[in-house]
């Protein structure tokens, strides 16, 4: 429900829309950036009440980061 109002609002969506459509790039600095970076990527699904934990999102790196090993090779930054 949430993507298809997000789909409604947006011209050149037909049914829904998952990714917000700006180019607001955020400059990674310094590691303590690209470390709140990849935190608030890695719990956003937590914080949406997708999952418990950010390692229980199949497509997360946050697998890899603990411990495990996901869908895809990743380098550590």
């Amino acid at each position: 429900m949430m993507f298809e109002r997000a789909g409604i609002k947006s011209s050149n969506v037909k049914n829904r829309q998952v990714w917000q459509h700006h180019n607001k790039p955020i400059e990674l600095w310094s590691p303590e950036v690209i470390d709140q970076k990849v935190d608030y990527i890695h719990n956003n699904r937590v914080v949406s009440g997708f999952v418990k934990e950010p390692e229980h999102w199949k497509y997360s790196s946050a697998i890899d980061y603990s411990g495990g090993r996901g869908l895809l090779e990743i380098d550590f930054i």
